[in-house]
């Protein structure tokens, strides 16, 4: 008997076996075994530029001072638990994957830092110059992609004490899970919880369930519910096919708000064009101020009937058009927008590293003189993006960017360059200082990388009673950051000064 196979039947296995071939590349199983690295996290992966490494880097500042056998030993101990900080990154045609770095070394990955001081060079002054050099300091594509680095003997505002800097590829984490695994670092702090093996996905459709479709449903559920129920419960329809007709205004309301939101990223107007726009150069500078108590801040905010964000966009708007004034610039009805990142992710689920947030486009009123005028346009633009599905709509474009060669991918992420002036983290950190090896981290900073042409990262943290401004800055856009953060402190006087004056009745 003869079997006879149509031309369609042909076909139909001959795209299934080179599907099959391709999976085969995709996971693996053509002599490269580990881990397939998500889309999103490969658009950050291939997102390093010669002006903008996609590097978070952080500082932690520790009295007493810690030996560099106790980092390595805690570091061993704890981080070294999450398999990622253990694995290098293998680069193929199809994306990436996260292999087990057989020659790893601790020796290599957390290393001894001596400042070299300058005459009349403080400490801190020659710390920031150093953590602005590693900033641009490529990390070894052969190894996992960190670094710490300790100096041991550092005398700051403060004391004699030590300072780690801290280098993580954004590929490996976002800002908010990595905060999870710094959190199972510290005296006393949570074990890695156990991860379960990750369900493979084979094919295209796969992918898109679950990177696309998850943000869009469970995901980001409770992340929105800040923007109303109406948004969060629509949101969830997207997952529930048998709400049926009852949903559909909803459903209406969600696709009519997706594509205004679209629409608004698309059409942003250029940025306004300060000394701190422009093509930036390959080095960087770095500045940060001491901590303001939280305490004030909050009084503030209850005086002003606005919240403790407000506030502080408020003071760093101020701080950034007083800098532009002083430089002989007039910044008078002129505003520079900021892209903030939103965290799509549960937050027991942070442990899970990868990149789960999207990016919400603030529009700061640096040209606006009053400071209570300021701080309620604040409050007013904050207002307005709540309920935006725009953070949504940029971690799709992530997405997709990933699927992309890299010069397609720069094209498409250009939409954010153009029209960008800064990155922007506002992040609340723990009520309490906590202890590391025996120490107390007394300060608490770090700065998310800024992508293409964007040439200033603006980091704000709460930690331990107090805010903390801080600033990562081209030197070829911005050479003396110190001059912008010497206006936070300032700015914020103005605004407590007002508060006191005004009736606190109600």
């Amino acid at each position: 008997m003869v079997t006879r196979i149509s031309a369609q039947q042909a076909a139909t296995g001959a795209a299934k076996k080179a599907a099959k071939n391709v999976r085969k590349v995709v996971s693996g199983t053509l002599g490269l075994s580990g881990e397939r690295m998500t889309k999103v996290d490969t658009a950050w992966l291939r997102m390093d530029s010669e002006s903008n490494l996609m590097m978070i880097v952080g500082v932690w500042i520790l009295r007493p001072g810690i030996t560099i056998g106790a980092l390595r030993e805690r570091i061993e101990g704890s981080l070294l638990k999450y398999s990622r900080f253990t694995q290098k990154v293998v680069e193929d045609a199809a994306g990436a994957t996260w292999v087990r770095d057989t020659a790893f070394d601790m020796e290599e990955a957390v290393i001894v830092e001596k400042l070299k001081r300058k005459a009349r060079q403080s400490d801190q002054d020659a710390l920031q110059e150093r953590v602005g050099e590693l900033a641009m300091k490529p990390l070894d594509p052969k190894h996992p992609l960190w670094q710490f680095h300790l100096v041991e003997n550092y005398n700051g505002p403060g004391g004699k004490g030590s300072a780690i800097i801290m280098r993580i590829h954004h590929c490996i984490a976002d800002g908010i899970a990595l905060i999870s695994v710094m959190n199972s670092m510290v005296d006393g702090g949570p074990p890695p919880p156990e991860r379960r093996a990750k369900k493979k996905i084979e094919g295209a459709e796969d992918w898109i369930a679950d990177t696309l479709l998850k943000p869009f449903t469970q995901l980001t559920v409770k992340a929105l519910g800040a923007a109303g129920e109406g948004a969060a419960s629509a949101l969830h329809m997207l997952s529930d096919p048998k709400a049926g007709m009852a949903g559909s205004m909803d459903m209406a309301k969600v696709g009519y708000q997706l594509m205004s939101d679209l629409a608004a990223m698309a059409l942003m107007p250029d940025d306004s064009k300060t000394r701190l726009k422009g093509k930036p150069g390959r080095t960087k500078r770095v500045a940060w101020c001491q901590p303001i108590p939280l305490n004030e801040v909050k009084a503030v905010g209850k005086a002003l009937n606005a919240s403790i964000n407000d506030v502080l966009l408020s003071c760093v708007a101020g701080a950034i058009g007083e800098y532009l004034k002083s430089k002989g610039d007039d910044p008078t009805g002129q505003e520079i927008r900021a892209m903030v990142p939103v965290n799509l992710r549960p937050m027991e689920q942070a442990y899970k590293l990868g990149n789960r947030f999207g990016l919400a486009p603030l529009v700061l009123p640096i040209g606006v003189d009053n400071p209570i005028e300021r701080v309620y346009e604040v409050r007013r633009r904050m207002s307005h993006l709540k309920g935006s599905f725009q953070p949504l709509v940029a971690f799709s474009l992530l997405a997709v960017a990933g699927l992309l060669i890299k010069p397609a991918q720069d094209a498409m992420l250009g939409l954010f360059n153009k029209k960008t002036t800064a990155v922007m983290t506002n992040v609340p950190g723990p009520k309490e200082k906590l202890k590391f090896c025996g120490s107390t981290i007394e300060e608490n900073m770090f700065w998310v990388p800024q992508t293409g042409d964007v040439g200033v990262g603006v980091s704000i943290l709460s930690y331990g009673g107090g805010v903390q401004f801080g600033l990562i800055t081209d030197s070829t856009l911005c050479p003396d950051p110190q001059n912008i953060i010497d206006e936070f402190e300032p700015e914020f006087a103005k605004l407590a000064i007002v508060s006191l004056m005004m009736p606190w009745e109600g």
